[in-house]
């Protein structure tokens, strides 16, 4: 089960990978500006940061199978329609409910926090720090394929010119999608064990319940805070990279797409060795220390003199960085027990979306007027307030839980 909820996530991450390189490259072709490029950005988050919370509570409840079928179900129908009916509304309304362009890295959009837990919910917990890294390393290199084909996807069709040049990008979107909810369809669920233990030699169970719950909401809470400085800072650049490289080098999607490529490709082997590097030294420190040289990168990009130099920190930023991502995910659902980990997924994907939506906006904004410079230095500000947080805030709950979890 795992095993193949993993594929999904590699074959969606495929498509998204040409998204993140080419959806905002369609935009530009259409003659939207950078603002606007932003505004969309932001209302996909936004929309997925909401929708994430709902999900992954009635996830708990309902079972995760479900909503990832809806999920498929759904993004067949946008892209159908953005294919037929390119109408600007049409585009804005499945760009926002399904987060075109935003580098999801395989994540099923709002429905991610429910995917998730499914996952968690198949691997004990001493193996989740290396099964999350092997998710993640799997993603990235589906990414990293995407990225390579959205290379060449605007050029498929001969002799078509302009924004219908990118028509391929979108089938490409909705093959995907139809095999995927074939692959979810065809799954069985287990039931959610709902009378998980609490402590041992616990005489009260509903006090001790209770104290569980504050204990995990407590640790919950914190992660938020600290999640929303790291995405904000995230946010305020990255899913406008590309169109930065636009403006800034006058290069488009056939330099681009290599480039990202490249990224995914190396960072899914980083967060592979990061898988290894965790069991040795701790969740804590795998997802901390790289990040340093990342704080670094991303403040250096903006005063690149060339793309070829740019794309050098850009790399070396994903892969320090992103890196750490299925380390991520493991420390966020190993806080609670499985009855709760939808919502600990999705307050995890809240506080990543809502600071990354928010982030493309301003973003988007200070590139509009001519500020190229000050997004990354802010951008590399944020990071660096993560990496000092973390450790200090979240460094308690490193240890496995005592209740039990599993």
């Amino acid at each position: 089960m795992a095993r193949q909820l993993i594929v999904i996530r590699v074959l969606r991450s495929v498509a998204q990978g040409a998204l993140a390189v080419d959806f905002t490259l369609y935009l530009r072709a259409r003659g939207w500006q950078a603002d606007a490029v932003g505004l969309l950005l932001m209302a996909g988050g936004l929309i997925g940061a909401v929708l994430g919370l709902v999900v992954g509570i009635l996830s708990d409840r309902m079972g995760r199978r479900f909503f990832l079928i809806v999920y498929e179900v759904g993004l067949t129908i946008g892209t159908l329609a953005v294919m037929w009916l390119p109408a600007t509304w049409v585009l804005a309304a499945t760009a926002a409910l399904f987060g075109f362009g935003r580098g999801a890295n395989g994540s099923s959009g709002p429905f991610a926090p429910a995917e998730q837990a499914w996952l968690a919910q198949r691997v004990p917990s001493h193996k989740r720090g290396p099964v999350f890294s092997l998710n993640a390393a799997a993603q990235f290199m589906g990414m990293g394929v995407g990225s390579l084909l959205a290379a060449g996807l605007p050029h498929l069709l001969p002799g078509v010119n302009g924004s219908a040049a990118y028509l391929p990008l979108f089938a490409l979107n909705l093959l995907v999608a139809l095999v995927n909810l074939v692959q979810i369809w065809r799954l069985q669920e287990d039931r959610l064990d709902v009378q998980e233990r609490v402590p041992a030699g616990a005489e009260d169970i509903e006090v001790a319940e209770t104290t569980v719950v504050r204990q995990e909401n407590r640790a919950l809470l914190l992660l938020v805070i600290v999640n929303m400085v790291n995405a904000l800072g995230a946010g305020l650049v990255m899913p406008l990279l590309p169109y930065w490289f636009a403006m800034r080098f006058g290069v488009g999607p056939e330099l681009i797409g290599p480039v990202y490529s490249l990224t995914f490709i190396v960072t899914g082997f980083s967060s592979l060795a990061v898988g290894r590097i965790s069991q040795r030294i701790g969740l804590v420190r795998s997802i901390v220390l790289p990040r340093l040289l990342g704080v670094l990168m991303i403040g250096l990009i903006p005063f690149a003199p060339t793309f070829a130099l740019a794309s050098v920190f850009y790399v070396t930023r994903s892969i320090v960085n992103r890196g750490s991502a299925g380390a991520r995910q493991a420390f966020s659902v190993g806080l609670v027990r499985d009855r709760r980990r939808g919502l600990a997924s999705s307050l995890n994907a809240l506080s990543w979306s809502l600071p990354a939506a928010i982030g493309p906006a301003i973003g988007g904004y200070l590139i509009g007027i001519g500020v190229i410079v000050w997004p990354f230095l802010l951008a590399a500000a944020l990071q660096l307030g993560y990496v000092v947080l973390f450790p200090i805030v979240m460094g308690r709950y490193a240890a496995p839980k005592a209740q039990g979890a599993d």
